[in-house]
């Protein structure tokens, strides 16, 4: 038996984990983040004849929806987001927080908002070696 053995055994340290229930909700609204993202960018904001019927004076939704997802990730809205979730899941982990974090990270690597959204996986990633509110 090591000699650190027996303070280990006193003071477990339980790492932050979503639970079972929310890792089922978790999975889902980041796989439909990534499909929103995929079809914003592919299917909107790069179809050359949506892409000419907005600039040519069209007024749609679609249109719309494509100035304002353009506007979002010129001010990298996405990226903020995901950074700003994910320091407070550094800071205090929690699941809501963790959840924001990921789906805008989702969101923004699809949306051209790659080098925030990749800082802010990382500090998820991080965050996971941090004690679960419960252990502190």
């Amino acid at each position: 038996m090591p000699p650190d053995s027996h303070i280990a055994s006193k003071f477990p340290l339980a790492l932050f984990r979503p639970s079972l229930r929310a890792t089922l909700i978790l999975v889902p609204l980041v796989i439909g983040a990534l499909s929103l993202a995929l079809f914003l960018r592919y299917g909107i904001i790069q179809n050359t004849a949506i892409g000419l019927g907005c600039e040519g004076g069209e007024e749609s939704f679609t249109c719309t929806v494509r100035l304002a997802t353009i506007l979002m990730f010129t001010w990298d809205v996405f990226g903020l987001v995901a950074v700003a979730a994910a320091l407070v899941q550094l800071w205090r982990p929690n699941t809501i927080a963790f959840g924001i974090g990921v789906v805008f990270a989702a969101l923004g690597l699809v949306l051209y908002n790659t080098r925030l959204s990749a800082f802010a996986v990382a500090l998820l990633v991080i965050s996971l070696a941090r004690a679960a509110p419960k252990a502190r």
